[in-house]
């Protein structure tokens, strides 16, 4: 039963606890001073020296012609039937450097039992906007034949910044506008276009970076439905983002490409077929070759766009807005033009997609202007 003091009033149950002072302490003390004061200078020289949004743009659309960061800059993975694509994290951090005011990165907090707690931000110091994301990361790695646990320290800090990436990204586009955004994605799209080198040597090199994830030749030639050596400047463009999509874990193989699952008793494993020696690597190009006939099937196909004949559950869409929009404004004349927009329509028709708006009204005006030549 609680205790009634003289004055009618309850007594306090926490009266006789013992106090627990906060730290103290000169060093405790000049910490906390430095970060308020830090967080104090960087709001007032944001807020003395404000972006400038027109040069900022400026700024994020000539990073955005650079080949090196188009190559990057985007990636795409397939959801409910249909791709989706977005800003990668090379760009998300390109974007919040050009766009100014902007802090962000990813930091440890605590570590515990073989689990990081980690934290992710990104803060507009103009707007006083902060976006964070909270996350542990195990240290733990999982491979094919079993996991192990992780402790060397260098190992540890990959798997938090490779956790933290995809985080970080999140948090740096909730914080920029999304029209900042879009304008950056289109810039490297028109950029790969444009200064896209289809080279025996690209492609090659293309094939080489796909095969670290088990994508073969034949897996590409079947996406595209056509022969690498037929390669289109917006196929180019769509297998780079996909490829990005694998580096940054957005997505797997299987997500993009017709991969058949593995049968042990058929094919033999790594260490079989290393003990084979030469015989092993020749049944796994026959194996290999045996799909080359789908490949030259899809060649036939999209060499020639006006037949009818389809690839049954083969077909992917080969132009998106943007890509048929450019392939109709190539066109020189007339003729050209409705050819172009013969190829652009199957394509839409092969795709079960309905042609945007956009795609039509350009055909419209560019028919209109070629009629008048």
């Amino acid at each position: 039963m609680s205790a009634v003091q003289n004055d009618s009033r309850v007594a306090n149950p926490f009266a006789n606890a013992p106090v627990v002072s906060a730290p103290s302490g000169a060093g405790a003390a000049a910490l906390v001073q430095r970060e308020v004061a830090e967080v104090q200078a960087a709001m007032t020289i944001a807020k003395k020296f404000p972006r400038d949004p027109i040069a900022s743009m400026d700024r994020i659309l000539n990073a955005c012609a650079r080949p090196s960061l188009a190559d990057d800059a985007t990636y795409t993975y397939a959801r409910g039937g249909q791709e989706v694509s977005g800003a990668s994290i090379r760009l998300a951090e390109v974007m919040a450097r050009e766009w100014g005011n902007i802090q962000c990165g990813v930091m440890e907090i605590t570590r515990h039992n073989g689990v990081s707690e980690c934290l992710a931000y990104a803060w507009d110091l103009e707007t006083n906007f902060k976006d964070e994301k909270r996350f542990q990361v195990k240290h733990w790695r999982d491979t094919k034949k079993g996991g192990y646990a992780v402790t060397d320290e260098r190992d540890i800090y990959e798997m938090v910044a490779n956790m933290g990436a995809r985080r970080k990204r999140a948090c740096i586009l909730a914080v920029i506008p999304g029209d900042v955004q879009e304008t950056a994605v289109h810039q490297c799209d028109v950029t790969l276009r444009t200064k896209v080198d289809i080279t025996p040597e690209r492609v090659k090199a293309m094939v080489d970076g796909f095969a670290t994830y088990g994508v073969t030749a034949e897996m590409i030639e079947k996406k595209i439905q056509r022969r690498l050596e037929a390669l289109l400047p917006a196929q180019m463009v769509q297998l780079r983002k996909i490829y990005t999509s694998l580096k940054d874990g957005m997505g797997s193989a299987g997500d993009y490409f017709d991969i058949e699952p593995s049968d042990n008793s058929a094919q033999p494993d790594d260490e079989q077929t290393a003990a084979k020696g030469n015989q092993g690597v020749k049944e796994k190009l026959k194996r290999q070759q045996s799909s080359k006939p789908d490949a030259k099937k899809a060649a036939a196909a999209a060499a020639n766009p006006t037949e009818e004949s389809r690839i049954e559950d083969e077909a992917i869409p080969q132009f998106d807005k943007d890509a048929a929009i450019q392939y109709l404004q190539q066109a020189a004349d007339i003729e050209l033009l409705n050819k172009a927009w013969a190829a652009v329509a199957l394509d839409y028709d092969q795709t079960d997609r309905q042609v945007e708006d956009e795609v039509v009204q350009t055909y419209k005006q560019l028919k209109a202007e070629l009629s008048k030549i």
